[in-house]
């Protein structure tokens, strides 16, 4: 009520349901030998998921105001939108284990899916997989010093469905039209001829403990390739849609990640414990559909696009970029240690950009992800722990910055200038900004300009590049304090074990951020449309209790 458009009350009903027929046959502990040893397991699984949703709403508002009620429109209503998926998939699998002395240990897996959202002789993918385990402490005898050592070598495969109703292209049924129905192509254009998506994977791992286990390291290096990723890419509204549904190609994700867990006090009145984690990922899109170079993931306000693009990491923001002078007086777009040029732009300047939006201006992707988590015991009655977060770089485009800057609202466009007076103030009162830059000739921007018109710090007189930011963030993700009510308040009853209460916490504080007024992980989306931040409000802390009762 009372927005630009005209007010509406509208109602969404949904329903979900997934059964699952699962069948199993397992074998452990065969023997083979004196040291070998054999587990299997075949089985088979049906799971049949169904969807279903009718979503209406009233026409020009509510008749009396308040009462929420579809009969309460002014206007007769259109017919309800409704939407019926059904999905199944079935699939069976077969696993076995052989272990050899009890140090050398191999998994081999296979599985067999067939989909009702693939067309039909595409719709069967495996997921291969096999492992191997050496513990090589074994060999080199297990001790104080030296605890347990184990190497592992991974392969696997994974196969993907498409989403639903993504395969034939069907028509939207739209208001009659006197005694005429009516209907419309839908927007996204379908393929009959999709592939289900597959993920090969390779993985190599070390881990070590040493002390007793008071100290102890896993680290994972792996090497994934997706192939005929299952995406809507955007195509020419001549076509008479917005986009279409392909198979994009292949693009290799491969890093490393880092565990690592650390004892400090290890007595039976107090015990303090460690985890800490470090992560490094780096993907490139290899290729795409056909000659396709650019697949444009979402396209936003501001004229920004987040996009894969061949040669490049999957998820590369695109917009306008400064351009930059050299030391021959040439402007052009390479950063280095030049500097921006500056242009006439009204009554000041402004920056020049870049002549389209096609430069890349950022990249979602974090240098490295991390985190510790401090545990304590105090005795068997109360533990505490508290867990920090940190993302290390990635950037994000901030819509609010776009306009909060052009427009006076951000907190920048005020306080004072190098002069030590009001940045807001005129010029003869010593107010006004330098905006640092080249003039068009190569000299370095002396001059003051008014800093009364927000657009010298906005997106009027700045490109898309003005409003990227760095989205790496310390925080204290959680924190928790449980007390464990002792065993002797049960007495010798078998009935109850044991009981915990406690407190916790979630997103209690943001220690460092680069982005400003805005958390960095606020976002359109937990998918693929990442990197852009809109609307922002301030972040909610969680506070809960919790008891725990063992029976």
């Amino acid at each position: 009520v009372g927005s630009i458009d005209v007010s509406e009350y509208s109602r969404f009903n949904r329903n979900f349901q997934e059964v699952n027929y699962d069948l199993l046959g397992e074998f452990k502990g065969l023997n083979l030998g004196d040291k070998l040893k054999f587990n299997g397991l075949l089985g088979a699984n049906i799971r049949k998921q169904s969807i279903s949703s009718i979503r209406a709403k009233t026409n020009g508002g509510l008749s009396i105001p308040r009462v929420y009620s579809l009969t309460n429109s002014k206007n007769s209503i259109e017919a309800p939108v409704e939407r019926e998926e059904d999905i199944e998939v079935d699939g069976v699998f077969g696993q076995a284990g052989l272990v050899f002395d009890g140090w050398a240990i191999l998994d081999l897996a296979a599985r067999r899916d067939q989909s009702s959202t693939l067309p039909a002789g595409n719709n069967i993918y495996y997921y291969p997989s096999a492992s191997m385990g050496i513990i090589f402490s074994k060999f080199l005898g297990e001790g104080d010093a030296f605890t347990f050592g184990k190497l592992r070598l991974n392969y696997a495969e994974v196969g993907n469905t498409a989403p639903w109703g993504s395969v034939l292209d069907v028509y939207d049924l739209g208001t009659a039209f006197g005694d005429a129905g009516t209907a419309t192509v839908a927007p996204t254009k379908n393929n009959p001829d999709l592939k289900p998506e597959r993920t090969k994977s390779y993985e190599a791992g070390l881990e070590l403990r040493f002390l007793k286990d008071m100290l102890g390291f896993d680290i994972t290096y792996y090497n994934m390739k997706t192939i005929d990723q299952i995406l809507p890419a955007a195509v020419s509204r001549a076509t008479g849609y917005t986009s279409k549904f392909i198979n994009a190609g292949e693009i290799e994700n491969k890093g490393w990640e880092v565990q690592m867990f650390l004892r400090p006090v290890n007595t039976p009145n107090f015990k303090w414990r460690m985890d800490l984690n470090w992560a490094r990922n780096r993907n490139k899109v290899i290729k795409l559909d056909g000659d396709l170079q650019n697949l444009q993931l979402s396209s936003h306000q501001g004229g920004v696009t987040i996009n894969a693009a061949v040669g490049e990491p999957y998820g590369t923001i695109k917009g306008n970029n400064f351009v930059y002078y050299d030391e021959n007086g040439n402007g052009e777009r390479d950063p280095g240690e030049n500097q921006k040029v500056l242009r006439l732009f009204g009554a000041g300047y402004g920056y020049r950009s870049s002549a389209t939006s096609d430069e890349i201006i950022g990249n979602i992707n974090p240098d490295w992800t991390g985190g510790v988590n401090n545990t304590f015991h105090v005795g068997n009655l109360l533990s505490f722990s508290f867990l920090i977060d940190v993302k290390k770089g990635g950037d994000l485009f901030s819509l609010d910055q776009y306009y909060g800057l052009a427009t006076g609202e951000s907190v920048a466009t005020a306080g004072l200038n190098d002069l030590g007076n009001e940045v807001r103030a005129p010029i003869s009162e010593g107010g006004g900004i330098i905006v640092e830059g080249v003039l068009p000739d190569g000299t370095p921007n002396t001059n003051r300009y008014e800093a009364t018109d927000f657009g010298i710090y906005g997106y009027r007189r700045n490109p898309n590049a003005a409003f990227v930011y760095d989205a790496g963030f310390v925080k204290l993700r959680e924190a928790t304090l449980n007390f464990h009510f002792p065993s002797k308040m049960f007495g010798a009853s078998n009935t109850v074990k044991g009981a915990t209460i406690g407190i916790y916490g979630r997103n209690l504080w943001i220690i460092h951020k680069n982005l400003p007024y805005a958390d960095p992980e606020d976002g359109m989306s937990a998918g693929n449309v990442q990197g852009y931040q809109v609307g922002s409000y301030p972040t909610a802390r969680t506070f809960g209790i919790n008891l725990n009762v063992k029976f």
